[in-house]
């Protein structure tokens, strides 16, 4: 199973140290525009006050009309440094979100398979294109609106306290409600973020299992059971949401009553008692008013990106944890490079277990040399598939060992080994898109000749050949609309085009009707040649010609030979041959 180290929260040095202070530059120009539209939402409260106590007093247009200057030159700034601020921070939050996305995929197509298998594929979509989101609120606007409008603020406190002192006095106590509330309400948030993540993963994961199953669904008329799945999965990420809507008003309402409301209406009472005695001018008053409202107003704003950085976070802990896993390669043992290969294997006292305890390969002995072809029979459940599944090297023994050419599998970069295999299963997967493209998937720059004899030697010109569009057909979403024969040629062509010394074919056959398996038997015959061949197949009769045949019963070995030798021995084979044959 893929190791998860113990998650903790991300810290705040390790988002600066690799997401924030590689981008410092961009951000600090992104600092200096904010500083700059701050400066110049200055100018309106100071020209309002100028206007009233000077300009309209001593009825001076010259006056007059310097104010209209530069409050319109204040305006253009503020309205050009907003347009960069956005274009510049924005789009540069959008590729790094991108750049993040490539990355947990490329670190989610190198964990093991047994990760997937305990995964949902809809909750790994999510994990790739939702939780990264969130960076765009540290290097796009967000990050640097809250250091400028923490600048802004401390810039304009210190007119404020310049113009008057005790009225301001009377601004800061609200203030520091308001901080104690939101930091409160910020740490209370980010589990919750968190969770939402999950939630949001299960639901998307569970309806793209929906979708891909609709047929199934369809088949037995369990619309409703899917629906009221859904529906309860809807609902539980609902309630995680109005968890946070509901501390995000929180925090907006304080900002409300105490910023807005009780500092606003205390400064009109106390103002007004100013401007009566005398010590307050009506324009020092909607001055100072004003200004306050430009120091509020990146506070109230502060909330709303603190709620955002919030859930930034939350996401970037669920992408640690992604990146945290331990991928295949990461075993120290794993240094041999393979290059070129004869596939000779052997299986050496092998012994595998999916849960700890219960053995499901128990003491595996067999040698399969360069070009044989191995078949493996027995019932359901009895460890067939998984034989195949370490000879791929998708599952690693508990003990003993597989070596290929005298080298053994656990020390071999997986990359290096499975450049030398080919994989044809009973449901292979096939891509939308063409069928040329799927079977160039392992060799894109493949030539038009060798192209030509991948799709005769699996016989698909047998069909395409009847298709208007040839091999540029499309196939639909995993070949839907294609046959189970066909798609299964063209599997075996894309194996031909790769050319493995090491092959494993699961069930390759029990998907085709009599004609089309004719085709197969043909192509297959033709593919095996000089391969170490590992063949699953519950249709005895299409595996008479293996070099040997192991008989898997229980996870052992319980038969070995030729297929005449083991008729010949009449044991566990030539009962399930028989079987068949009569039915």
């Amino acid at each position: 199973m893929a190791k998860k180290k113990k998650l903790n929260n991300i810290t705040v040095g390790q988002v600066f140290k690799t997401i924030i202070w590689p981008k410092r530059g961009l951000l600090l120009i992104g600092l200096i525009l904010i500083l700059l539209r701050s400066a110049a939402s200055l100018v309106l409260p100071g020209a309002t006050r100028f206007l009233i106590d000077d300009v309209v007093v001593n009825k001076d247009m010259q006056k007059l009309w310097l104010v209209i200057t530069v409050t319109i030159a204040a305006i253009i700034t503020q309205a050009g440094t907003s347009f960069a601020l956005t274009r510049l921070l924005s789009v540069q939050a959008q590729k790094l979100i991108a750049q993040l996305r490539v990355k947990v995929q490329k670190k989610i197509l190198s964990l093991p398979i047994n990760y997937f298998d305990s995964t949902k594929s809809g909750a790994l979509v999510s994990r790739i294109m939702t939780d990264v989101e969130g960076v765009r609120n540290l290097v796009g606007t967000g990050l640097v609106q809250l250091l400028g409008g923490l600048l802004t603020s401390i810039g304009v406190l210190y007119i404020l306290i310049d113009m008057n002192a005790k009225l301001t006095a009377f601004v800061i106590a609200p203030v520091v409600i308001f901080g104690l509330v939101a930091m409160k309400a910020f740490a209370y948030l980010r589990p919750i973020f968190r969770k939402r993540g999950q939630l949001n993963a299960e639901v998307t994961g569970r309806l793209t299992e929906t979708l891909n199953g609709v047929r199934v669904i369809k088949g037995f008329g369990a619309e409703l059971q899917e629906i009221a799945t859904f529906e309860k999965g809807v609902d539980e990420l609902y309630q995680n949401v109005k968890k946070t809507l509901t501390a995000t008003a929180i925090v907006t309402s304080s900002a409300t009553f105490l910023l807005a409301g009780v500092a606003s209406t205390g400064i009109l009472g106390i103002g007004g008692y100013y401007i009566i005695q005398g010590s307050m001018t009506p324009g020092e008053l909607v001055a100072f008013i004003a200004y306050l409202a430009v120091m509020i107003a990146p506070i109230v704003q502060m909330s709303n990106i603190g709620s955002q950085i919030t859930e930034a976070f939350a996401g970037l802990d669920r992408t640690e944890e992604i990146m945290m896993t331990a991928t295949e390669d990461e075993d120290p043992k794993r240094t041999v490079e393979l290059d070129e290969i004869q596939a000779n294997m052997v299986f050496d006292d092998v012994t595998f277990s999916y849960d700890e305890g219960v053995d499901v390969l128990k003491n595996i002995k067999f040698d399969a040399p360069s070009g044989s072809v191995t078949a493996l029979v027995g019932t359901s459940g009895s460890g067939k598939s998984t034989i195949a599944g370490l000879a791929a090297t998708f599952l690693t023994p508990k003990s003993g060992k597989i070596t290929v050419d005298d080298i053994d599998l656990s020390t071999v970069k997986l990359k290096s080994y499975r450049r030398n295999l080919g994989v044809v299963l009973q449901d292979d997967f096939l891509f939308e898109g063409t069928i040329k493209e799927n079977i160039l998937f392992p060799r894109p720059d493949a030539s038009d000749e060798e192209l030509d004899v991948a799709v005769k030697a699996a016989y698909v010109n047998e069909f395409t050949d009847r298709f208007e569009d040839g091999l540029d057909t499309l196939i639909g979403e995993r070949g839907v609309k294609l046959s189970g024969g066909q798609r299964q040629r063209i599997a075996i062509a894309r194996a031909v085009l790769a050319d493995p010394k090491v092959l494993i074919l699961d069930e390759a056959t029990s998907n085709l009707d009599t004609e089309s398996e004719t085709f197969i038997q043909k192509s297959l015959a033709g593919l095996m040649k000089g391969r170490t061949t590992f063949v699953i197949a519950h249709r005895l009769s299409t595996i008479r010609q293996a070099d040997q045949i192991l008989v898997i019963e229980d996870g052992e070995i319980a038969e070995r030979g030729t297929h005449d030798e083991l008729i010949a021995s009449e044991g566990r084979y030539y009962q399930l041959y028989t079987y068949q044959a009569r039915i």
